[in-house]
């Protein structure tokens, strides 16, 4: 029987083909043994592929970690110096911002406190001239309720002349230096001769701020525009434009509330009057009176009887209220009449307002 082209270790040979070969036993053998190898190789690999694959998860976890601690360190720098650059440029705010922020008050205070200040000075300024304008509005309106109160038309029309002219006397002045009136040098005492009323340069005097005798026969009444002699005696001697009857005599002096000194310790207090005429003059005395220097305009009564015409008038004054350097004289007024009094009747020379 020819043999079978089936190779001995083919399955489908007989069995008992492979029972009388002893060869394809130890093939089968080797098969299994390979197999078997094969499976303990597969099983090796398949231990050292899960253990390369968990040793490579490990080690993209590690770079993972790594990649994520770097990213988290970079923003920790970002944000670090972020927050250095603030501190610094703060640090360098606060340097520079309290020089410009006293600037800045200066210039945005200043400006309006001194414009406060100055609408304060203003406003206390128009607050006084307020109050004396209310001063002087309430005693107007006193004065027009005493107006309205005087029903005689005369007597409201001498209220006015008095209060225009402080020192309205209704009776002519033949003393007044505009008539023709002048001062007697001769029998008028030396004026009073003081270091403050004399201008000098280079030990040079230029000129005297004295004021002449002839000052009393002039209107203006005004502090220091008077005339002075030393001490508390003298006399002036005034040269009449006319002869006159004399009749009262006028001495005015300055109030004390217009005072340089603040009193009136310069004015004359005890004085004669004498009526002067011929040649040599012969002096009558006309009356001794005292000036009251509160009351800054007296007029003093003559004794002329029988009633004598003079051409001039003596003022001798023989004390004063206290001053011991000088007195001063400010304003005398001589009234009269040309014609004998019982002549004709006096007349104001005044024209009367209606």
């Amino acid at each position: 029987m020819p043999r079978s082209s089936r190779s001995p270790g083919d399955p489908g040979a007989p069995l008992e083909d492979v029972a009388h070969n002893p060869r394809p036993r130890r093939i089968v053998q080797r098969g299994r043994n390979t197999s078997r190898m094969v499976e303990d190789t597969s099983s090796n690999m398949t231990w050292f592929t899960c253990f390369a694959c968990s040793l490579r998860t490990q080690a993209q976890q590690v770079l993972f970690n790594t990649c994520r601690c770097k990213l988290l360190c970079q923003k920790l720098m970002e944000k670090t110096g972020i927050l250095l650059l603030c501190a610094f440029g703060f640090w360098m705010f606060s340097i520079h911002l309290p020089s410009k922020m006293k600037v800045w008050q200066d210039d945005s205070i200043n400006g309006p406190l001194q414009s406060l200040r100055l609408y304060q000075e203003k406003v206390r300024h128009h607050s006084g001239e307020i109050q004396d304008l209310r001063g002087s509005m309430n005693l107007l309106i006193a004065k027009l309720q005493e107006m309205e109160a005087m029903s005689d038309e005369q007597k409201v029309a001498q209220k006015i002349m008095k209060m225009i002219h402080g020192d309205y006397i209704e009776k002519p002045d033949f003393a007044l230096k505009s008539t023709g009136a002048s001062i007697d040098f001769e029998h008028t005492s030396a004026t009073y001769n003081h270091e403050k009323a004399h201008s000098y340069w280079n030990w040079i005097q230029l000129w005297n701020y004295a004021q002449p005798p002839d000052v009393i026969l002039e209107p203006s009444v005004t502090p220091g525009n008077c005339w002075a002699f030393e001490g508390n005696r003298g006399q002036v001697t005034i040269q009449l434009a006319q002869k006159v009857y004399l009749s009262n005599l006028t001495l005015q002096h300055i109030p004390k509330t217009i005072s340089p000194s603040g009193s009136l310790d310069t004015a004359p207090k005890d004085f004669v009057i004498y009526g002067m005429e011929g040649s040599p003059k012969e002096e009558v005395f006309l009356g001794a009176f005292q000036f009251q220097p509160e009351s800054i305009i007296q007029m003093f009564p003559l004794q002329n009887q029988p009633a004598r015409a003079f051409g001039a008038v003596k003022v001798k004054i023989s004390s004063n209220w206290g001053n011991p350097a000088f007195t001063c004289l400010y304003r005398v007024r001589v009234h009269g009449s040309v014609a004998p009094p019982g002549e004709q009747p006096h007349q104001n020379p005044y024209p009367e307002r209606d």
